[in-house]
């Protein structure tokens, strides 16, 4: 009989990365960050526009309301925040 060699097989979680614009950072160490998506109609094809809000753990304080950001999916941190602060991409 041959022996089958063992191998690892690594994990790698696919993470979503979304970028958005910050609309409050009133909260500590969490930003709410507003993501647009844009699609078009089946019927139609008219261009829709969709937003969508997270809450982002962010432990940086460097982070203004308007400053767009890239935001990383990630595990949960609490029952509303699974995003993470990864960038900052533009400031206002």
């Amino acid at each position: 009989m041959e022996k089958i060699a063992k191998t690892t097989t690594e994990k790698t979680a696919f993470r979503r990365r979304m970028t958005g614009r910050v609309k409050s950072t009133k909260m500590q160490k969490t930003i709410v960050v507003e993501v647009e998506s844009k699609y078009a109609h089946p019927v139609f094809g008219k261009i829709i526009r969709k937003h969508k809000r997270y809450k982002v753990h962010c432990e940086d304080e460097s982070v203004k309301d308007g400053d767009l950001v890239i935001i990383e999916e990630g595990r949960p941190k609490s029952k509303e925040k699974s995003f993470y602060f990864v960038e900052i991409v533009k400031q206002k």
